[in-house]
């Protein structure tokens, strides 16, 4: 009886903690039951319903997809090279005085576009007119010497011819003359040199072109010596733009140099967007750079709207060929992706194939392709981001694409102004 009362304890303990557990699993499962149907439930509620509308019109994958295409052409197209260049005037002088005096007036204004000879600023003159009076006074009294001397010269000739008085003194005579006259041609050159003085004082233009800021104000006295000068006039036109190419593409410039043509280089602006100015290539260095494998060349401009400005940086692009008879297509055709590059071309049936090509020269929105598309063949320019190869395509114009835009745009333009109004 001892060793059988704890064993019925143990089953009948065993027994009543099974029902519990049991109860607990079942609390979990239904727990877990109701959580996934409230996920469900929403899920389903959340979730986008199909347009009963488009469901009705079927699937939309199957219609058509408008398209802009363009026919391939045959036609002309420039070669042309692209490089950093700098522009750089012609000429550039600093403009100094030759003469020291104390500057009383100033000619020019900052910036403003001087011609050669244009006064731009005066030097006290009255210290140059002094020194011209004196030269010229010396020189009139040396001539009234000399005048005399060779009246003397021709009494005592005819003196002599009458035996009247010795060679001795006609020689001398000759001799006095011919110092008058050496004594004269020195006072020309002082006098000369005087009336330069005097122009001197008055600073020109050296050349035409733009005068940049003055460097001294009237009132200063300045001197032949002084470094900065000034001021300094910079040629604006014509202008020049210097800018290096590759040395493996000089013998196509040279040969077209040495055929008689002439290169012709146009100049944009940073972005590549605004056409500065359009030039011709002048010259090319007579060496290659080692240290860059490329060369320097010179195109000159003419700057007639000023829109090049020395030391200013701009994209050159040069042409240095022609390739006639070539097969053109819009650059908007042109596909980049798995294949490489590719386009779409329109069969007759009005589905587009994915063909790959080989790209030329490219020269504004046009494109020459060397392979993969033949004259007369239609590209997809635009619509092409939804195609795969067999698409159904149908053709529109670009002036039907936009009227169809617009009721879109104007649609999106009230929404966006709705909000604003909240």
């Amino acid at each position: 009886m001892t060793t059988d009362s704890p064993q019925r304890t143990y089953e009948i303990h065993d027994s009543a903690a099974h029902p519990v557990r049991v109860k607990r699993r079942r609390g979990l499962w239904i727990a877990a039951a109701l959580c996934v149907a409230a996920v469900v439930g929403f899920a389903w509620y959340a979730w986008p319903k199909p347009d009963p509308q488009v469901a009705s019109r079927g699937d939309a994958s199957a219609r058509p997809l408008p398209v802009v295409a363009a026919t391939a052409k045959k036609g002309s197209i420039d070669v042309s090279l692209s490089a950093l260049g700098t522009v750089t005037p012609r000429n550039s002088v600093i403009v100094r005085s030759r003469v020291d005096g104390e500057l009383v007036r100033v000619a020019f204004t900052e910036g403003q576009l001087v011609k050669t000879g244009d006064l731009l600023a005066q030097i006290d003159p009255r210290p140059f007119e002094v020194q011209l009076t004196q030269a010229a006074g010396q020189m009139a009294k040396d001539q009234a010497l000399l005048k005399n001397a060779q009246l003397d010269l021709e009494r005592y000739r005819t003196l002599l011819a009458q035996d009247s008085i010795s060679k001795q003194q006609v020689d001398t005579q000759e001799a006095l003359v011919r110092q008058y006259e050496g004594a004269v041609k020195t006072d020309q050159g002082v006098v000369d040199n005087a009336q330069l003085q005097l122009t001197y004082s008055r600073i020109t233009a050296p050349i035409s072109g733009r005068v940049g800021l003055r460097q001294v104000d009237p009132g200063n006295i300045i001197h032949a010596a002084d470094t900065n000068g000034l001021v300094v006039i910079t040629q604006m036109q014509p202008i020049t733009v210097l800018f290096p190419i590759p040395e493996d593409n000089l013998p196509r410039v040279m040969k077209r140099l040495q055929s008689g043509e002439s290169v012709p280089v146009e100049a944009f602006d940073r972005a590549q967007r605004v056409k500065l100015g359009a030039g011709k290539l002048t010259t090319i260095d007579n060496q290659i750079d080692t240290t860059t494998g490329t060369v320097k060349m010179r195109a000159e401009f003419p700057n007639a709207d000023l829109a090049l400005f020395p030391n200013q940086f701009v994209n050159v692009r040069m042409v240095v060929e022609t390739l006639p008879d070539a097969t053109l297509i819009p650059s908007s055709a042109i596909q980049r992706g798995a294949p490489g590059t590719f386009v779409y071309v329109v069969r007759a049936d009005n589905t587009v194939n994915v063909v790959p090509v080989k790209l030329g020269p490219v020269q504004g929105e046009t494109t020459a392709v060397e392979s993969g598309v033949n004259v007369g063949d239609r590209v997809v320019v635009d619509g092409a981001d939804k195609l795969r190869e067999g698409a159904k395509v149908e053709l529109i114009t670009p002036e039907s694409r936009d009227a169809a835009a617009q009721p879109a745009r104007a649609q999106k333009g009230d929404w966006a102004r709705k909000k604003e109004k909240q």
